[in-house]
């Protein structure tokens, strides 16, 4: 099982410079609100694109809450990414106050 970081640990990690950030949510969600920098990559795509996801480093995975990016950041893992889930999600990122995006665009 793939550990898990809590949305403080994210944000050091996010201020110390680009991270490899993949939101798994619907693209409705990630419009909506999204960390800034976050590459939009949906549950159900996560296997098409593992291909395009960097393998030289760790991969932060969030969603809303934090179970579907456990289970995407599992499958990566399974698959030999260093991947963490982002426990609590963009909800909680959003709820403790830290900047967030909206639109289409990361």
């Amino acid at each position: 099982m793939a550990d898990e970081i809590t949305v403080d640990e994210l944000a050091q990690h996010h201020a110390q410079g680009p991270i490899a950030l993949i939101d798994v949510r619907e693209l409705d969600e990630y419009t909506a609100a999204h960390v800034p920098g976050a590459r939009l990559v949906p549950l159900g795509t996560v296997p098409d694109a593992v291909e395009t996801l960097p393998a030289d480093e760790r991969l932060y995975v969030i969603c809303h809450s934090g179970a579907r990016s456990q289970r995407a950041a599992d499958y990566l893992l399974a698959r030999g990414f260093d991947a963490v889930s982002v426990a609590g999600g963009t909800s909680a990122w959003v709820q403790r106050g830290l900047d967030y995006e909206t639109g289409e665009r990361p």
